[in-house]
């Protein structure tokens, strides 16, 4: 008996794989009434997502339509985007636009709704352009039998015309509860000086809206029988050497995969659930450490000296709400950008060399990147990593819940090279974590 190769659901367009598989379907045509094909093909853009391009056509009529649909899963949290617009490169920035996101710009009142266009990829200057086609497509019509509104128009265009030729500097707000929304920074891998991303967590009619339910919604609209859904979250009363494995979708080409999860004990910290997934369509591996307690009572930063090969060997704990900066090389990374994970300084660098090499944006062939600049800062992070650059690694954890090994006799009394600093969160730290809306007394009498 022959086993059949399993291929990845999300692949690429290469000359090894000549034949995709494209699946066909007897659609309506819009034009004509009559009977047409509507052909799927499922594909991933490098260095951005997976896909799903869908291409119709009538014979008929001749009618044809394509469109380009994301395929992969959304993100956790919401996210908001400022942009402070002032010059040439900021109106070049990408953006990618999903049907979620809603665009707004203070200084003239206006506003384009989620939902209300098809997601693309296309750039600030892109999006002021395609509005003002819209706006004066029927401008000729609309002058003769209302020129009163025409008029209104035609002041309304030339208004965005002065946010093309930046006559002053104006801001774009851009906000996607699915969390795909994208908006490119010209100056890295320095931090953006004029724009600020700030994720959220969506509300329940966020959540339905993406067609994103709860287990207990699920249970009642199936009449109380979710025996089939899967408690994945719950962790309690796993022992701490046993291995759970479930079924789940590889996050990069979406083909059926395994997911090990196993509780362990970090010496002189706390229980942590490690996750780890390996694809095997694609090859994908990927592996993830999450808190097994909640959020401390306060934040944590520690400053690891980074001055030789022997500082490469202590263990750390980076949590997704930990940020990670090196002061020498003006690098800044978010908590979420490399997740949380069990690794050493040398794995922290290597995954930031890793992902910066292959950041949608960073390969592309945009004007607004220097691709020399991106190659000089990879080339000092390759001199940390073996030895030839000292550097501060910092690391700051609002939630508390990272750990950083001290290699002195005491492992509780940092050594030389490490600065433990604990301090009290802000209001905008305890708002991001969720825990000014978060009632720990009374909260039983609230219906």
């Amino acid at each position: 008996m022959c086993s059949v190769e399993q291929k990845p659901v999300f692949r690429d367009l290469t000359a090894e794989d000549p034949e995709p598989e494209v699946t066909e379907i007897e659609s309506f045509c819009m034009n004509c009434h009559a009977n047409g094909i509507t052909r799927l093909l499922l594909t991933r853009i490098p260095y951005y997502k997976n896909v799903v391009i869908m291409s119709f056509s009538c014979e008929q009529c001749g009618f044809e339509n394509n469109e380009i649909q994301p395929g992969g899963a959304f993100a956790e949290l919401g996210v908001r985007w400022k942009l402070r617009v002032e010059n040439r490169i900021d109106l070049n920035r990408q953006i990618v636009k999903t049907d979620y996101t809603s665009v707004k710009i203070p200084e003239v009142d206006f506003e384009i709704p989620a939902q209300s266009q098809k997601g693309e990829v296309t750039t600030v200057e892109g999006i002021i352009a395609r509005v003002i086609s819209g706006l004066t497509q029927d401008q000729e019509t609309r002058r003769a039998e209302h020129p009163d509104a025409a008029a209104q128009i035609d002041a309304f265009v030339l208004r965005l015309q002065a946010l093309k030729n930046i006559e002053r500097p104006w801001t774009l707000l851009l906000e996607d509860i699915s969390g795909n929304c994208f908006v490119e920074n010209p100056e890295a891998p320095s931090k953006d000086p004029r724009c600020d991303r700030t994720d959220f967590p969506r509300t329940k009619e966020q959540d339905h809206a993406l067609g994103v339910f709860t287990h207990e919604e699920v249970s009642a609209t199936t009449n109380g029988d979710a025996s089939e859904i899967p408690e994945i979250g719950s962790y309690d009363g796993m022992a701490a050497e046993e291995v759970l494995q479930f079924r789940t979708n590889c996050p990069d080409c979406n083909a059926p995969a395994d997911t090990n999860m196993k509780l362990t004990k970090i010496p002189h910290f706390k229980e942590v659930v490690i996750m780890a997934t390996v694809c095997e369509a694609c090859g994908h591996r990927t592996n993830e450490v999450k808190s097994g307690g909640g959020v401390e009572e306060k934040g944590v930063k520690f400053e690891v000296r980074i001055a030789g090969r022997d500082d490469f060997s202590r263990d750390i704990l980076k949590s997704e709400t930990c940020s990670m900066a090196i002061p020498e090389l003006d690098l800044e990374v978010g908590g979420r950008a490399l997740g949380g994970r069990f690794s050493t300084p040398e794995g922290l660098l290597q995954a930031a060399v890793h992902q910066l090499k292959n950041a949608p944006g960073l390969t592309g062939d945009a004007p607004a990147i220097a691709q020399e600049k991106l190659a000089g800062f990879l080339e000092k992070l390759e001199e940390v990593l073996e030895g030839k650059r000292s550097v501060t690694l910092i690391l700051d954890d609002p939630a508390g819940n990272s750990y950083v090994q001290s290699l002195s006799d005491d492992p509780n009394v940092p050594d030389d090279g490490l600065k433990i600093t604990r301090y009290e969160r802000s209001y905008d730290q305890n708002d991001e974590l969720g825990l000014n809306d978060m009632k720990t007394e009374g909260y039983e009498q609230e219906s």
